[in-house]
């Protein structure tokens, strides 16, 4: 592993940067530009239906940059030997938070998906209570997650 990263450190940095950039840029745009805009439409059942629509546009396009982030991850984790060095509680913090903040995403999806059930069958109370969970307290913990993960991935770099 510690030649493959040698020959395609560039790559792999760039992959896993632009992959945290994505995720968390995406959830930034969707909770802090998106939602204000949402809030402007006057009916519930449309603005339900808008909301979770964007939020299904926003999973499909972070979920394949999760996957690439821990891909070059682990990589990184493996090519720089991190687990056994004095850097190792700092890489396993920084792997605890983006698995955490993947399955808070993962539920999010479950809890989209729901709330669209719910939605098709008329029952927007409780849609509205499934997809508000998601923008009120959700997202924002991702994004904190987010940053804070960024932040240790930059100090790690500069270890290196």
């Amino acid at each position: 592993m510690t030649e493959f990263l040698a020959e395609y450190k560039t790559i792999i940095v760039f992959l896993h940067v632009m992959s945290a950039m994505v995720w968390v840029g995406g959830m930034i745009a969707m909770r802090f530009a998106a939602h204000y805009s949402f809030m402007e439409i006057e009916s519930p059942q449309k603005r339900l239906e808008r909301t979770a629509h964007a939020l299904k546009n926003l999973f499909t396009i972070v979920t394949p940059f999760v996957v690439i982030l821990f891909v070059t991850a682990i990589i990184m984790i493996k090519g720089y030997a991190l687990s056994a060095s004095s850097l190792s509680s700092l890489v396993h913090a920084k792997e605890g938070i983006w698995i955490f903040m993947a399955v808070n995403l993962f539920s999010m999806i479950l809890r989209r998906n729901k709330a669209m059930k719910l939605l098709e069958a008329g029952d927007t109370l409780r849609a509205k209570n499934a997809l508000g969970l998601i923008g009120k307290y959700m997202v924002p913990l991702n994004i904190i997650l987010g940053i804070i993960a960024i932040y240790l991935g930059a100090s790690l770099s500069g270890a290196l």
